[in-house]
């Protein structure tokens, strides 16, 4: 036990801080958006049950509706169809939600290109200057875009449809196939770049990615608090049987 305790007392001492990644979570919340001719996530909505009232004067709660992939978000192996036999999110290990993460930072490059995609280029770089990926660790893309919180921003509609940045093909097949890294985690509305329609395969790292057994974290915050290594990830999504994904609170570990 005395490595939780150690634990527990850095924490209590302020050695380890605390960084929250999560989006707040309301009905201004960026969401996925897909051609009319698919069925669309729902905005988060609250619909209030009592509010000392009389309808229970002691208390104030909420029904409250939305997509399991609506605001920072778990991507389960089932959510894509090459994962579909793998696994829905409430098999998903308990361990998975406590790893070690790396954060590769191309925040240059978006803000010079908001279609820039990390290549298998980048990732050597980072790993000839950090050391390697971690094996049962997170790979976490730092863009920048995490700073865009509405929806218009976020999705970043031009001339050739949603433009944000990602992955490549190549880059998410080699990642998600030839490495121990157990998932992605993105600034974006979702795991893939927003021209990945158009890639080979479309939406690569949902494709790769899950098809392999992995995971996925979606619109993340704060990453440029956290150091290119040495960061512990928390990630915890509701339990839902079947379910495809959730919101979920993720929170980093970064000693000082």
């Amino acid at each position: 036990m005395s490595v939780l305790s150690d634990l527990a007392r850095a924490l209590t001492d302020r050695k380890i801080r605390v960084v929250d990644l999560t989006a707040p979570l309301s009905h201004e919340t960026p969401i996925l958006e897909l051609p009319p001719e698919f069925g669309q996530t729902q905005r988060f909505t609250f619909e209030e049950i009592s509010r000392y009232d009389d309808r229970g004067p002691g208390w104030y709660w909420n029904n409250f509706r939305t997509g399991e992939h609506t605001g920072t978000h778990f991507d389960a192996p089932n959510h894509w169809v090459t994962g579909k036999d793998q696994g829905d999110i409430s098999g998903v290990p308990a361990e998975v939600f406590l790893r070690p993460a790396v954060v590769i930072d191309v925040t240059e490059q978006v803000a010079a290109d908001p279609n820039f995609v990390i290549e298998r280029e980048h990732l050597d770089q980072w790993q000839q200057e950090h050391g390697p990926l971690p094996d049962g660790g997170w790979l976490l893309c730092r863009t920048g875009w995490s700073a865009r919180t509405t929806q218009q921003e976020m999705i970043n509609n031009t001339d050739t449809g949603p433009t944000s940045p990602g992955m490549s093909a190549e880059c998410a097949q080699w990642v998600a196939e030839q490495t121990g890294v157990i998932g992605i985690g993105v600034e974006t509305v979702g795991t893939d770049a927003g021209a990945a329609h158009s890639f080979d395969p479309a939406f690569p790292c949902h494709a790769f990615f899950l098809g392999a057994g992995k995971y996925g974290l979606a619109q993340l915050q704060n990453l440029d608090q956290l150091p290119a290594t040495g960061a512990l990830i928390i990630a915890t999504p509701l339990k839902i049987v079947d379910g495809s994904g959730s919101p979920c609170r993720v929170l980093a570990l970064v000693e000082d």
